[in-house]
């Protein structure tokens, strides 16, 4: 881990706000220049800039602040823990230009030609299209169905191979759910007859 504070000019507007260190304490701190702490402190410097509470992030303790500001030669020690910064892959949507968007409701049937296990909603999640509009594909009813040509979203890059699998495994997976459910239902009646 750097010896760096997560986003040292917020960092810095928040130390300069709430504590009592020197400017050349919080500058080696954030590894900024003393001239920006004092900038920050006049209000020239960091207009805008919304403070960073490094204690919440745990990133300093304040006992750490407390004893750096009763001495002026200690500098702040910022504590070694490890960040853990999940995947977010999942949660950032990726922007798909003007230009392909034309292509998601082609992908989308192709989707349906292609792998018939997959229901509308995912087909719908993967491209990045309504649900109501992968129905109407289904149904041929969609408004400009006659002119839609398949086309794989994978070679589009409208979204990955590992997503279309994962998406694939998923439909397998309740396929093989609701024939379980299925038998239970039939031998259930049987024993009831």
């Amino acid at each position: 881990m750097s010896n760096t504070p997560l986003m040292p000019m917020a960092t810095a507007v928040w130390l300069v706000e709430n504590t009592t260190l020197t400017f050349k304490q919080i500058a080696n701190f954030c590894n900024l220049h003393e001239v920006e702490i004092q900038g920050i402190a006049d209000g020239e410097v960091a207009k805008g800039i919304k403070a960073y509470n490094p204690i919440i992030s745990g990133q300093l303790s304040r006992e750490e602040i407390e004893l750096s500001s009763k001495n002026e030669d200690r500098p702040l020690q910022i504590k070694n823990i490890d960040v853990e910064i999940s995947n977010s892959e999942k949660k950032i949507k990726k922007y798909i230009p003007l230009s392909k968007r034309q292509d998601k409701p082609d992908s989308a049937l192709w989707l349906l030609k292609q792998h018939t296990t997959l229901k509308d909603s995912q087909i719908a999640k993967l491209v990045g299209i309504t649900k109501n509009s992968v129905t109407s594909i289904r149904n041929k009813s969609y408004w400009n169905y006659n002119n839609l040509n398949p086309k794989d979203p994978v070679a589009l890059n409208l979204f990955s191979q590992k997503d279309l699998t994962e998406a694939l495994e998923k439909a397998d997976r309740r396929i093989k759910r609701e024939k379980k459910e299925k038998e239970k239902q039939k031998q259930n009646s049987n024993i009831s007859i």
